[in-house]
């Protein structure tokens, strides 16, 4: 299946760009959301890995400490084809020697101890240095539209990598939603991809209507930062004043038990049936991506980015709006 267009929000892509083209091309770096302890039964170890998935990685790790592979800890799933940055967390009860581990493409860049397992989503944020290489417009229309994302922020869409590749985790879904039985992992993946399309569809409307970064009537509201939401009957000044300084943002249902039938795409009520009958639990996610210390340095034919996200958005969301990118 291929994934529609979904609308943008500051105009057309300013130039084609090719990103990845070597993995040095785009780097991410993790930022936990808590302090170590200092002590406990975990090594905290932040890596540099290139050309290596994390889930792979974590296996080697569990090996070379002689640990279950499930006590391994990590906050997220980083690109393979990049140079990333990310802690993981590992049992210390064999008193492994982390200065000798050998894994080709990774190095140890911090050791920490801390008393508990490094769980999914322990994040704040990612920081991001991104080249697009391509033949850059005028350097005064490129600047707009940087500084315009920087004050505004960007549709949060969930990428394209979130859907597979050329869309296979919708046929995942499909599958899923009409009684097939999945395997654990794939049934995540279609669990996953089922929500975040209603998601992008959502928004992609709210685009359209140019409301993705306004307050509507009947909205339920996210505060910056945090998983807090909470719902506007009404919106009034000060509420409008909140969402402009991106204190608040609108949001979009993340589909479960619970939700309204009215946002689900047609063709796709099966998937808010199984939803339903699998008890994932409805939720909401911010319709705006605010884009955080975002730096830029141009040349004829390449762009550097570099800027800061939160916890679960895509980089590949917010270069949508400058380029059209294909992935080498």
């Amino acid at each position: 299946m291929s994934l529609p267009d979904w609308a943008r929000a500051h105009g057309t892509p300013l130039f084609a760009a090719s990103i990845r083209s070597t993995a040095d091309d785009f780097e991410v770096s993790e930022e936990l959301a808590f302090e170590f302890s200092g002590d406990g039964e975990h090594d905290y170890l932040y890596l540099e890995k290139t050309g290596t998935n994390t889930e792979w990685l974590s296996r080697q790790l569990a090996d070379y400490a002689g640990v279950p592979g499930r006590d391994v800890g990590y906050s997220g799933l980083k690109d393979r084809h990049a140079v990333t940055r990310q802690w993981f967390s590992v049992p210390r009860w064999n008193a492994p020697d982390w200065s000798r581990l050998d894994v080709d493409g990774v190095r140890v860049l911090d050791q920490q101890r801390h008393h508990r397992k490094l769980r999914r989503g322990a994040h704040r944020a990612n920081r991001f240095r991104i080249v697009l290489r391509g033949i850059l417009p005028d350097v005064r229309i490129l600047n707009e539209r940087l500084e315009t994302i920087r004050t505004l922020g960007v549709p949060n869409y969930f990428g394209e990598q979130r859907f597979g590749r050329g869309g296979s985790n919708i046929a995942l879904a499909d599958a899923w939603s009409q009684g097939k039985r999945l395997p654990r992992h794939k049934r995540s993946l279609a669990i996953s991809a089922a929500r975040s399309y209603i998601f992008n569809q959502v928004l992609d409307s709210r685009v359209r209507d140019k409301t993705w970064n306004q307050l509507v009537a009947g909205d339920v509201a996210n505060l910056d930062g945090s998983g807090s939401v909470f719902s506007i009957d009404e919106v009034n000044e000060d509420l409008a004043q909140r969402c402009e300084a991106m204190d608040i943002h609108p949001t979009g249902p993340l589909c479960g038990d619970g939700a309204s039938p009215s946002v689900v795409p047609a063709g796709h009520e099966g998937w808010l049936k199984a939803l339903t009958n699998a008890r994932v639990k409805a939720a909401h996610r911010s319709l705006r991506m605010r884009v955080d210390d975002l730096q830029w340095s141009a040349t004829d034919d390449s762009l550097v980015l570099e800027f800061a996200l939160r916890r679960g958005a895509f980089a590949t969301s917010m270069v949508r709006e400058i380029a059209a990118v294909s992935d080498s």
